[in-house]
């Protein structure tokens, strides 16, 4: 499966920017460490929250940088709709998880493409809080 495109790496950057707050709910902000070097990184995604998980499509695949990182540290923070939640048990699951858990508009866009490096879920607990100096957001 091909990588993300070279333009994606500039959309990144406005979507970093925008992610994560109250409005566009679908999108947050995934914050995660580097496996080798131990940088940290801020990836935006497109999320579909449960009560208790995230579920995170994979249109690039299972071997992207951010998704290896997530995986390798058991976990990562998310920041959605303006909160931050302390996320752990980085899971792979087919798209029907996904459509299961999707309501409206989003139920319909999954069940008419098919995403084929799945989705990776997450369990969800709020993270403690702290300022946003802490916090680096």
């Amino acid at each position: 499966m091909a990588g993300p495109p070279a333009a994606a790496k500039q959309f990144n950057k406005v979507a970093v920017r925008l992610a994560g707050h109250r409005f566009p709910p679908i999108w947050a902000v995934v914050r995660h460490r580097g496996r080798s070097s131990g940088k940290d990184y801020v990836t935006p995604v497109a999320v579909i929250a449960t009560p208790t998980t995230f579920l995170i499509g994979l249109p690039w695949g299972r071997r992207t940088d951010w998704v290896r990182n997530v995986r390798a540290a058991k976990g990562c923070t998310i920041r959605w709709k303006g909160h931050e939640f302390l996320c752990t048990e980085p899971t792979f699951v087919d798209q029907e998880v996904a459509v299961e858990a999707a309501h409206g508009l989003a139920r319909r866009m999954l069940r008419s493409r098919e995403m084929a490096g799945g989705f990776l879920q997450l369990t969800r607990a709020p993270a403690p809080q702290r300022s946003a100096m802490q916090s680096g957001w």
